[in-house]
């Protein structure tokens, strides 16, 4: 995979550089409220620009429908950008149309431009391959070289993703090359004793990792609204908690499967419940209580683990010398229900091991819930991508930067 040290050892003055990124930020109507995958790409892009390189800065945001959409607009990133960079940023109001065009023939050297949602055009995500390499070629008339970074698309096989790297001379971005270290640390002469906490709402989403590190971690730890899944899978009961039925016997087969490998599967002791899902728009109390997580009553619904839980997922991390942490452990964004998450994250930071916070929900709680982001080892910038590598599969975008 060449580097973008190389390409920059090679020059690229006067080039220009198409940078995918992934841009794809949270949004309240057009505020941004976490800008750490637009910072994280912030490296490639200065080093690229200080170089004298015309960069076009290309990302999804959200689902749209392949058609435009105001909602999902790229335009609040690029102003991010911009203040960023300390420069001004030019925005085409379409990706590979009359504004885009115009935008880029209008770059002068060392100036950084951005192109709207790639999504906005059903080729970025058609499953046709004529109608995805079609859009391939338009994106590629924009530019005379690509460069990956969008580590939080590459288990995509999107158009700006799979199909341009083949129609362009490419490298990888600083990001991608980050995190696809960070990732062989995980899966290659793992440093033990291997830790690895998985929460979110669905046990479906997990299942191919949990899969695999059955055979690869010392210590499984569980958390979220998958947890309440394994708890019934044990035979206890979870009252009105979040449960995907059809995943029962699967969950017992890991549960069997952790036994004989010696792999410590951790659940929770005790869990903190409530009568309903708490508002997370007014903050409203959510009538908190704690509960054995072996007896949730009827009529009430986990959503965080308790202080007993928090003690022993704690000290089942503190003295691992691998961490690795994706989804968190309740609903964190109600401060009723975070002191999971946070005791999670706090335990990371204590402990002395190589951490790596796994993209997505957790490296939002690590930012809402106010922890310094550079104490940790590592905050991948996507948690899908992350998790599909650990599940040993080939991600599009990475084989497509191969050389």
């Amino acid at each position: 995979m060449k580097t973008i040290d190389e390409l920059l050892a090679e020059g690229v003055a006067g080039k220009r550089i198409f940078v995918r990124a992934d841009l794809n930020v949270p949004l309240d109507g057009t505020t941004i409220t976490d800008d750490g995958r637009i910072r994280a790409v912030l490296p490639t892009v200065k080093a690229l620009a200080d170089a004298g390189a015309r960069v076009v800065v290309a990302s999804h945001l959200g689902r749209p429908k392949g058609a435009p959409d105001p909602a999902f607009s790229l335009a609040p990133a690029a102003t991010r950008l911009g203040e960023l960079l300390g420069a001004d940023v030019p925005f085409a109001t379409d990706t590979v149309g009359e504004s885009a065009r115009a935008t880029v023939a209008g770059l002068a050297d060392g100036q950084v431009a951005v192109v709207e949602n790639l999504r906005f055009n059903a080729g970025e995500t058609s499953k046709d391959d004529a109608e995805r390499g079609a859009f391939a070629d338009q994106l590629a008339a924009l530019a005379d070289v690509y460069v990956g970074d969008g580590f939080g698309a590459v288990h995509r096989k999107h158009a700006s993703v799979y199909d341009l790297p083949a129609r362009l001379p490419h490298a990888a971005g600083y990001l991608i090359a980050t995190e696809v270290g960070v990732l062989r640390k995980l899966t290659d002469d793992v440093k033990r004793p291997y830790a690895v906490v998985l929460g979110g709402a669905k046990v479906s989403d997990k299942l191919a990792v949990i899969d695999r590190l059955l055979g690869k971690a010392d210590r499984l730890l569980i958390g979220g609204g998958m947890v309440f899944t394994f708890l019934k899978a044990k035979g206890h009961e979870i009252g009105s908690s979040l449960v995907q039925e059809d995943q029962l016997p699967v969950v017992r087969e890991y549960i069997e499967r952790a036994e004989k490998n010696g792999v410590e599967l951790v659940l929770p002791v005790d869990v903190v419940v409530a009568p309903e899902f708490p508002d997370l728009k007014t903050k409203a109390p959510g009538r908190p209580s704690t509960v054995a997580a072996d007896a949730i009553p009827a009529g009430q619904m986990g959503l965080d683990i308790g202080p007993e839980s928090r003690k022993l997922y704690a000290s089942k991390i503190v003295d691992a010398a691998t961490v690795f942490w994706n989804g968190p452990m309740g609903v964190f964004e109600h401060p009723d229900f975070a002191e999971g998450t946070k005791a999670v994250a706090q335990a990371l930071l204590d402990s002395q091991a190589f951490t790596v916070v796994g993209g997505g929900d957790s490296a939002a709680a690590v930012r809402i819930l106010g922890f310094d982001e550079n104490a940790f080892g590592h905050i991948s910038t996507g948690g899908g991508a992350s998790l599909e590598y650990l599940e040993g599969k080939t991600l599009p975008g990475l084989a497509a930067l191969e050389d």
